[in-house]
């Protein structure tokens, strides 16, 4: 490498939710609350590479994220 490259960060992060509720509308919010709370962790630097199971507030598996940092080198 020389004095021109450099390395940046590249984030792949990945959410899958799988919910349910008797009206859309409910259904967006609970996902809508979902995403603040994983954006809330993801800026506390609480997520290490891999897989992370998601539970709801009474423990029922409802999604994961997959955290995947890396190198790039751009020139």
């Amino acid at each position: 490498m020389n004095d021109n490259d450099e390395a940046v960060t590249v984030l792949k992060f990945d959410v899958e939710l799988n919910l349910s509720g008797p009206i859309p509308a409910l259904v967006n919010k609970q996902a809508a609350a979902l995403l603040r709370s994983l954006a809330d962790r993801l800026e506390k630097d609480d997520f290490e590479d891999g897989f992370e199971k998601i539970n709801d507030k009474d423990g029922n598996e409802i999604g994961e994220v997959y955290v995947d940092y890396s190198d790039m080198i751009t020139y």
